[in-house]
């Protein structure tokens, strides 16, 4: 007869959860990004952020102006994606595109220009 012991349970709980966040702190982005600005030189800053299934595009405008920037992701076989953020002078703000199908390569076409809205 096999008897257990109580106090191991605890024990193999925890090894489980750490096995269990293991996958999660190791996972990293599986693609490249392609980042084609049109800036109509104006002083906005670009930076992709890659995750695993996302793509998070940083914008910053560096300027005195309100802009427009237009995004348009292109991640086949995923449907393109468009979409646009508004930047007040000093703001910077985020813009993200998640995968629905797995992508190996986002091309993001950035455009930017002033705007009076």
């Amino acid at each position: 007869m096999i008897t257990r012991n109580p106090t191991f349970r605890p024990l193999r709980i925890g090894v489980a959860l750490a096995c269990t966040t293991l996958p999660l702190a190791a996972s990293a982005a599986t693609y490249t990004v392609d980042v084609q600005p049109t800036l109509n030189d104006l002083p906005i800053t670009i930076e992709p952020v890659p995750f695993d299934g996302r793509l998070v595009m940083k914008l910053t405008n560096g300027g005195q102006a309100k802009v427009r920037c237009d995004l348009r992701y292109d991640a086949s076989p995923q449907p393109i994606r468009r979409s646009y953020v508004y930047l007040k002078p000093g703001e910077t703000a985020e813009n993200s595109f998640q995968a629905k199908r797995k992508w190996y390569s986002v091309t993001v076409g950035v455009t930017c220009k002033p705007t009076d809205k």
